[in-house]
């Protein structure tokens, strides 16, 4: 499933490094706190690695 925004995939990308150990996930806040939650490290890693050209800063 890819980012539909930058906001999104970068969520995807701090809840992805907090569910490999990479980083606390105490430190994790809204989207990508319920992210790491709920999504696999796959979906994580699909979401984060969608190219960024002609994506909106967010989705409205």
């Amino acid at each position: 499933m890819p980012a539909k925004s930058k906001a999104q995939q970068k969520a995807a990308g701090a809840a992805l490094s907090a569910k490999r150990g990479d980083m606390p996930k105490s430190k994790l806040k809204g989207a990508s706190k319920s992210m790491e939650e709920s999504m696999s490290e796959k979906q994580l890693e699909e979401m984060a690695e969608t190219k960024r050209k002609n994506k909106p800063e967010h989705k409205h």
